[in-house]
């Protein structure tokens, strides 16, 4: 069974995490959710905080080779707290490098520009960070989802049902490439 691991910490906005992770299992991939404490961490949903959801591991329990995808949800505060956990940042930078997924909607592209892995690619976000990818060498562009090579992005909730169709197509990719 395809493996994909989901980084988060307290503020993940909350349908960004839940909508993929739920889409991913429903096609038979597994999902694991690592941050870097462990317990549970709190969803943000819309202006208030929403619900939480159980770490399965923290940050330092977890490697690329045991995964097939990675998937990083936005929200604002959790990647701005994300990319400064060195942990992440090296897992980001194992998955580009491994070929694997990694999926980032919204404010998440951050931890992307924060790992060094957009220059010279394509990607979208929430508006408010394109200029920070912008100055990390990326073409931005405005799109539901953009795919360039490994690397999935979106801008924002409405976009996640094409996020998890694009993620789901890919991991399983993968998961194949890897099985043979």
């Amino acid at each position: 069974m395809p493996r994909v691991l989901i980084l988060a910490t307290d503020g993940f906005e909350q349908s960004e995490l839940t909508g993929p992770r739920d889409a991913l299992n429903q096609a038979g991939i597994e999902t694991v959710i690592a941050s870097p404490k462990a317990g549970e961490i709190k969803g943000w949903q819309h202006t208030n905080w929403g619900d939480t959801v159980k770490v399965d591991k923290t940050l330092d329990q977890v490697e690329e080779e045991d995964f097939d995808g990675l998937l990083l949800p936005g929200g604002q505060m959790n990647p701005d707290v994300l990319r400064m956990e060195e942990k992440a940042i090296e897992l980001i930078r194992d998955f580009i490098d491994a070929g694997k997924p990694v999926a980032a909607i919204c404010h998440a592209p951050w931890l992307l520009a924060e790992a060094d892995v957009v220059d010279g690619r394509t990607v979208t976000s929430w508006p408010s960070i394109r200029t920070d990818l912008l100055n990390a060498g990326a073409d931005v562009v405005d799109e539901e989802v953009v795919v360039d090579g490994n690397l999935i992005t979106s801008r924002k909730p409405d976009d996640i049902p094409a996020f998890s169709k694009a993620m789901i197509a890919a991991v399983n990719e993968s998961a194949t490439a890897t099985a043979a």
